[in-house]
């Protein structure tokens, strides 16, 4: 994860984003009936990706996988035990449970009740590492700041855990102070970097700066095993021309990964379309 060339596919979308990555894939909301035949459907799809020719560790570095996927099976291995046997993928597990309401400009975590529990059977399920997710919409220093506390305080309990945690302060591409918001961001995560112990690795999932490079310092810390990039909402062409212009800053695409795949397709088509999202991203993710 500190040295290889490649980029990170977040495959973790829960309840509330399972409809539209479905809808995407064609499978409108109508045609099922109950959370539980959805989160089938999502986790065929996401089998279908995983077990593809395209999907390698090659190119693929980690794959962020949804609670509900850790206990799943594909080809009749959990799917952290398949990612890492079969395609030398790095298992990363989603473990926060969605955001608060907005206040201060900021959404936070909401509580994550039973974390320590799911962290045990996370270990147990080869899991390498989580990612938890938090959102700024509007310059806010103290919103800000909040936000990098939540996320080193959860971090660290992660850590205790022997997991690597993905601490994701993703600023809102729509922000109207993007920019502004990201200086303040680089400085709160530094002044958090300062107070980690020396033993503790942490990978960054930020938005891809309006500013080129802005990352760079967070890169350089020893504690920061990676920065890598959401996609934030930007379409396929426009995250990897972003992220393009940002040196040894890699992407972890969710919607700009499985842009263009159907259900439909063949599995011919589902791998060439699958295959040319990865080589872009993978050349975007490699500048």
């Amino acid at each position: 994860m500190r040295t290889g060339k490649g980029f990170i596919a977040a495959l973790d979308q829960s309840g509330g984003s399972t409809p539209k990555a479905l809808a995407s894939y064609g499978i409108p909301h109508d045609s099922y009936d109950s959370e539980e035949r959805m989160f089938e459907l999502v986790h065929q799809m996401r089998a279908r990706l995983m077990k593809s020719p395209a999907f390698t560790g090659d190119r693929i570095l980690g794959s962020i996988l949804f609670e509900r996927t850790m206990d799943s099976l594909v080809s009749d291995k959990y799917t952290a035990d398949f990612l890492w046997d079969e395609k030398g993928i790095v298992p990363f597990l989603k473990v926060d449970k969605g955001l608060a309401d907005q206040e201060d400009g900021v959404q936070v975590m909401k509580p994550i009740p039973g974390l320590d529990g799911l962290l045990t059977r996370a270990v147990e399920r080869n899991i390498f590492g989580t990612k938890t997710r938090s959102v700024i919409k509007e310059r806010s220093e103290t919103g800000i700041e909040r936000i990098v506390n939540q996320q080193f305080e959860t971090g660290i309990r992660i850590a205790d855990h022997g997991l690597v945690p993905i601490l994701e302060p993703e600023v809102d591409i729509h922000c109207p102070d993007k920019a502004e918001c990201e200086q303040i961001l680089l400085g709160k995560i530094l002044s958090g970097l300062q107070q980690l112990d020396t033993a503790v690795p942490v990978i960054f999932k930020l938005t891809i700066p309006t500013e080129a490079n802005l990352y760079t310092p967070i890169m350089d810390n020893p504690h920061v095993a990676r920065v890598v990039a959401l996609s934030g909402g930007y379409s396929r062409d426009e995250a990897n021309a972003r992220l393009s212009k940002n040196r040894n800053l890699i992407a972890s695409f969710s919607r700009a990964l499985i842009e263009g795949l159907n259900v439909q397709q063949t599995d011919e088509e589902f791998n060439s379309v699958l295959e040319h999202s990865i080589e872009e991203i993978y050349a975007a993710s490699n500048t």
